[in-house]
């Protein structure tokens, strides 16, 4: 007769699993050890960070990827080395859940004095430190209610697309707990028809884009959390209006289509004003996602398409999920009304790199982003640390199922290489579920400067182990350079100690033969790009591949070339 009870530990990892997570993040430490044991047997494949923080960071990669990541902590010292990184999942809607194990019920209860505490017997401020980093709690002191209250949590983690934390005391790792609810995926709360908000909605957006003559689509990056990227491609396909993204939105629809015009920078302003309807899907305006608030569209002639709501003009429609509202909208939609116009606006497939010889020396005027762009294929995620990377990303010309990440907001330098461990996890765990756009291998490429490197190399010795084909692109600028560009160009501050970074795979323990053997190439001029983007090893190899590319410290995309030329000019201004 099957068990009709599990333990605690093992109903919190089944359920994951069902969501979808393979693969969970994170560092043992004493109060969570035995909560490990269940992993396993669990069906979870356990991935031992370096460091807290960088489990963090993986989680929030993996979950960008699979639509939900994991990492598991001891409280106390655990939890807050990994704060920082919960703390940008929530500012960028990455939906992660945080699990920590806590000492026995009796100790927090009798206020023991015991290590990884503040030895006051206070142990509520850990608790009461991440509400206000994640969207729901929950801390397990009740084994009826144990069950409930993981669902809880999880369906909030998933609604809003945030994170979330689970305290389970060591002393409940173990306890039965009815596992009846596992034999039902976790629903998400259904929306309702709100016949008001729905029908002034749907009446006020189709009345706007069927009297639009100079209609315009912005594609940001909180439709990939919002779960609209399907709704809002078929938007862009079917309307066929010219359509940009902003950073954090590229690779979310097909760049190759004729009305994708990339990314959406102040040299469009001019364009987008003069339109006279706005679609704006899943608006993220922080400052550096919108070039210092310069593409931030017009308020009147904007329709916004936040996850929750509806904004036109200034009034905002509640109540309306997008992922509920917009199937409507697009039932409703009767495409022969719609204007048809040219933008006279050119293509970034149109756009040709500089003229340069092979001799030259790799830089940003030589049009190094936008000739990388022949190196990427379908399938490949492409992560790019905050930075030049990130700005530069932006130039990229990107093949179909394709992903793009990078940090917009949170922007915490080093976040980038352990998300890269955790994007390339879920790819490998998609592959291996057969869910994988039909692919049966896949590369995860990463831009990271020098000075991001630095912070979370460690996590590089982890990519190694787990046998993860990823490729490095460092940019070596000697330093700091966006700061350099912010300020203090030649200041001391923004220097770095200079590593031997191909000396780093060898390290972190790759092997120098066979299949997984790491492969390195230092980068100076054009020659030296195409031979390392040519090689066989580079292009049939597997496992890490590591190309450091030198460039002058000042040499900057833009807009970070007119930051530094900002700064010179004060220079000037005060001499």
């Amino acid at each position: 007769m099957e068990t009709t009870t599990t333990t605690l530990a093992e109903y919190l990892f089944k359920r994951l699993h069902q969501l979808g997570v393979d693969s969970i993040f994170g560092l043992p430490g004493d109060y969570n050890l035995q909560l490990l044991d269940y992993v396993a047997p669990s069906r979870l494949h356990w991935i031992g960070s370096c460091n807290e923080l960088n489990a963090g960071y993986a989680a929030d990669g993996y979950s960008r990827v699979k639509g939900i990541g994991a990492l598991v902590t001891t409280f106390g010292v655990g939890e807050l080395s990994a704060v920082n990184a919960i703390a940008g999942a929530y500012a960028e809607r990455a939906p992660v859940v945080h699990i920590v194990g806590t000492p026995v019920r009796q100790s927090q209860e009798s206020r023991a004095l015991i290590h990884h505490t503040f030895n006051d017997g206070e142990y509520e401020r850990f608790d009461r430190m991440q509400e206000h980093i994640t969207v729901a709690q929950a801390i397990l002191t009740d084994h009826r209610s144990a069950p409930a209250e993981i669902d809880r949590v999880l369906q909030q983690c998933l609604l809003h697309s945030r994170p979330v934390r689970i305290a389970i005391p060591l002393d409940m790792v173990s306890l039965r707990v009815p596992k009846l609810a596992l034999h039902h995926r976790l629903a998400l709360p259904l929306p309702c028809r709100q016949p008001h908000a729905e029908d002034k909605a749907m009446k006020a957006i189709l009345d706007r884009m069927y009297s639009a003559k100079k209609p315009v689509i912005i594609v940001d990056g909180e439709v990939r959390s919002a779960k609209i990227v399907d709704e809002v491609d078929h938007i862009v396909k079917s309307t066929r209006w010219p359509t940009l993204t902003s950073g954090f939105g590229k690779s979310l629809i097909d760049e190759n289509l004729p009305n994708a015009y990339g990314v959406f920078t102040p040299e469009h302003k001019e364009f987008v004003d003069s339109s006279d309807l706005v679609l704006c899907f899943g608006p993220h305006f922080s400052n550096t996602n919108s070039f210092l608030y310069q593409t931030l569209p017009r308020e009147d002639n904007t329709i916004y398409i936040h996850p929750t709501s509806v904004q036109i003009g200034s009034e905002i429609i509640r109540d309306l999920p997008a992922n509920y509202f917009l199937p409507q909208l697009i039932g409703h939609l009767e495409m022969e009304k719609l204007t048809s116009y040219d933008p006279q606006l050119t293509h970034p497939k149109s756009i040709a790199p500089p003229d340069v010889k092979d001799t030259d020396l790799v830089s940003q005027a030589g049009g190094f982003w936008h000739r990388m762009s022949t190196f990427f294929r379908e399938g490949d995620i492409i992560l790019a640390e905050t930075g030049t990377a990130a700005y530069g990303a932006n130039q990229f010309r990107l093949p179909p199922k394709t992903s793009l990440f990078k940090a917009v907001t949170w922007l915490s330098i080093g976040y980038m290489l352990p998300a890269t461990l955790g994007a390339s996890q879920a790819q490998h765990d998609l592959i291996a579920r057969s869910e994988y756009h039909d692919l049966l291998e896949a590369r995860s490429i990463l831009f990271i400067g020098d000075g991001s490197f630095q912070l979370t190399a460690q996590e590089l010795a982890t990519i190694i182990h787990r046998k993860l084909n990823v490729i490095i692109f460092l940019i070596n600028n000697d330093g700091y350079t966006i700061e350099r560009a912010i300020h203090g160009r030649n200041q001391r501050y923004n220097d770095i100690t200079s590593w031997r970074y191909l000396k780093g795979p060898e390290f972190f323990g790759a092997p120098t033969e066979g299949e997984y053997a790491a492969h390195t190439w230092e980068v100076r001029t054009w020659g030296d790009l195409d031979k390392a983007l040519t090689d066989e090893r580079m292009v049939k190899g597997k496992g890490v591949r590591m190309v450091e590319v030198f460039m002058e410290r000042l040499d900057v995309p833009p807009p970070l070339d007119r930051t530094l030329a900002m700064q010179l000019a004060r220079e000037k201004e005060g001499q």
